[in-house]
This record gives C-alpha cells, structure tokens and sequence, in this order.
C-alpha cells in the first residue's frame, strides 16, 4: 500500500513540476491515454496490467464531451482477481441514441462476502483468512441505449447478460475450514439450486432526465433515472437523484446522490444482490453497498438484500490548471460523507431459524441501521474527462471494517 500510494503522490509532485498555465486548446481527432493498471484498493490488493482509454472529438466542436470513447483493460490483483474488460459509449454510433456497452470477464478467487441483511448478518474481525470469501467467475455483457422523449426527459432501455460460477475458497492454509458461504448454505439460507451460481438476463426500461454541464467531472446541473429491472425470475426498480450545486464559480461543486433499488416481486439468487443498476459504469465495476462504488471505506459488499438505500455527499475543489504532454490537467479534492443500508430483507426467515443456536456465526438479531463513512479523494483530471482518483475512507462503526483506500480512476458519481 505504502509504494502505491508513493507513486500516487509522485505521480501528483511530477505534474506539478511541469505546470505551463495556459488558454484552453480545443482536442481534436483521437486521443489515446495508455497506462499501465497499477493501482491498489483495500478491497483486492494491487493491480498490475494495461489498460487504455480511447477518445474521439472529431473536429473539436463537441470538446470537451467526446464522439466515441472505448476503454479496454487487462490486469490482476495481488489477491486473486483478474480483469478483461471492454467498454464504449457514444452518442454518435446511431443518430439520436446513446450507446453504452460493456464486455467483461471478472474473477475473484478471494470475493468478499458478508452476508446478507447488514448488520443483522455479524462480522468479526478475528475470523480472517477465508471466512467471509467466495471464489467468483463473472461472464458480464450489459448494452444499454438512451433516447429523447422531449427536451426535458429521456427515455432507456437495455439488457444485461450475467454467467456466475460460485465455489468455497480453497486455500493450504485454511483447508478444511467452514467459511461463511459453506455455513449459509448448509444452514438453506442459500438455496442449493443457486448455491454455485447461474445465468441471468436482466432487461431494464426507463426514463432519464441530464442537465449536468458536463458528464465526467459536473461543475452544475442534475441527473435523474428511474430503471425497471426485469427477469424471468424477479422485478425490481431502482431509482436515483444526483445533483451538482455550484458552490464558487466553476472551482467549487457541491455533489451529491441519493438511491433506492428494491425488489418488486419474485425471489432475487443471492450471487445477483449486489448488483447495483446504472446507465454508465464508472468502474469496471457497479457493485456494492460497500466499497469503492458506494460507501467508501466500508467492507466490500457489507449492506446488502432485496432493496438499499444510499447517499453520497462531497465537496469538489478544483485548482491548478496546467498543460502537460499536450493535454489539458487540473487538480482537485473531494471530501466526502457516505451513508447506506438495506431497506429489504434477503432470506430473513431463514436467518432467524438460526438464531437459536447461540454459538451462531452468521446470524443473529442485531438491528440494522445505517452504515456511515467518510474520507477524502484527491484527482488528477485530463481533459474533463480522463479522471486519475485516489481517496480513502473509514467506516464510523468498527462492524463495517477499519477503513478502506482505492486508487483508479473517475469520480464515482
């Protein structure tokens, strides 16, 4: 953690060296931003691989929004999971429609799992090793595509293709060892018929209102969506406010974002909860609650059942513009407050049934409540839209972990 954090800041000391104030220059044609993927999350170790960000302004007279942008990524982490990962979004592929897709093969031989239900689901720090773990496989094809019913509301629609392969995490170490995952399915809170996973088609409808400014880093402006998700075997809904109040010119924004995904009807697999539905991924990524795409700081996948609730809330300073190898860079900080927590309940009969056994290590009958963060972000911003982020958040209460640190790229909201 220690030497990727020093790079971090090396990174930030470099680009400060080089500072050339000057006039903005409108980008033009393709703009190729290849790195190396080294990076660190608290979640799932260091990264090392490449990954390429690929954008399209055309004659200029969209920049700073982008014709065609593609990102593709292939890396590895210290702690088992690999990443392929392709993506692209333009509002130029077909006239007058957004087009979002992403194709990715994701696994996690050391996938967090906590339980369903937050804080009714306990977490013991003392445990370790590969208790609260899962080996993961995920097969993911998602494409979604946006509309305009008028000036003021648009509509979405879209489908989402995911293959889970679900097994115990076997290490020399722990041979032998329950774990969590082993515990909830001997004791039927995951059913057997889902226990190793599965395949699932989700199709989402909706409507969506933007009046950000800008979409990789807002200064102002709002962005609604109301999503249905739906399968053969559930219906859910999820809906989303995020808000960008000008605060100090275009240097200070205020951010924020409120959400609400619950279930309809029908019976959720477990391996689906965490899914959390969005139009654009900002990471490889767009699970939680818990982690680097929600509640910053707090467990990976700590808070989740049928339906959560959620809410972000930072402050975005940005200063020092300067030019460097040809592109348009500026800084910015990001003081945060998260907070989250499940609104429904995922197998909860099941978990109760448990209770009576008082030596139980993975249900009891505390009440959920809210799970809080907070934390600071730093960001190093190419062009409005090449987002280089580091940020570090600490849980308030001591069941949701000790405190989380992620460095990739974008704002999360």
């Amino acid at each position: 953690m220690k030497n990727t954090v020093s790079m971090f800041l090396l990174v930030l000391f470099f680009c400060v060296q080089q500072l050339h104030a000057q006039e903005q220059k409108v980008k033009k044609g393709w703009n190729f931003g290849p790195l190396p993927a080294i990076s660190y999350s608290s979640d799932v170790g260091f990264q090392y691989g490449a990954l390429c960000d690929i954008f399209y302004f055309g004659d200029g007279s969209t920049f700073p929004a982008y014709m065609h942008k593609m990102n593709v990524e292939v890396s590895r982490y210290t702690k088992g999971s690999g990443v392929y990962h392709l993506f692209y979004d333009s509002k130029y592929l077909i006239r007058k429609i957004r087009t979002t897709a992403d194709v990715s093969y994701l696994t996690d031989k050391m996938m967090d799992f906590y339980g369903f239900n937050g804080y009714r689901s306990p977490y013991y720090d003392s445990m370790g090793g590969s208790y609260y773990k899962i080996d993961r496989k995920l097969f993911r094809f998602t494409l979604d595509l946006q509309g305009r019913i008028n000036d003021y509301l648009g509509w979405a629609a879209g489908i989402g293709i995911y293959r889970y392969r679900i097994s115990p995490v076997k290490l020399d170490k722990y041979e032998g060892d329950m774990n969590l995952y082993t515990n909830y399915i001997t004791a039927h809170i995951i059913d057997d018929q889902e226990a190793e996973g599965g395949t699932v088609a989700e199709l989402k409808l909706g409507v969506v209102n933007d009046s950000r400014d800008h979409e990789a880093d807002p200064a102002k402006g709002f962005f609604n969506e109301a999503v249905m998700l739906a399968s053969v075997d559930y219906l859910r809904f999820s809906l989303v406010h995020r808000g960008y109040i000008p605060v100090y010119k275009n240097k200070m924004t205020f951010a924020y974002r409120a959400g609400w995904q619950g279930k309809i009807t029908g019976k959720i697999p477990f391996y689906m909860l965490q899914n959390i539905s969005t139009l654009y991924m900002r990471q490889i990524t767009n699970e939680g609650l818990g982690g680097i795409n929600s509640i910053r700081g707090v467990l990976r996948n700590r808070v989740v059942g049928d339906g959560v609730v959620w809410a972000n809330f930072e402050l975005r300073y940005r200063f020092l513009n300067f030019n460097f190898l040809k592109q348009q860079w500026y800084l910015a900080v990001n003081p945060f407050l998260d907070a989250g927590r499940v609104v429904q309940y995922h197998n909860i009969e099941q978990m109760r049934e448990q209770i009576q056994d008082f030596q139980s290590y993975y249900a009891y009958n505390d009440p959920e409540k809210f799970h809080f963060s907070a934390g600071l972000g730093v960001k190093v911003i190419m062009n409005r839209n090449f987002v280089l982020s580091g940020e570090w958040g600490k849980p308030f209460d001591p069941r949701d972990g000790k405190n989380g640190i992620n460095i990739g790229l974008n704002f999360i909201f």
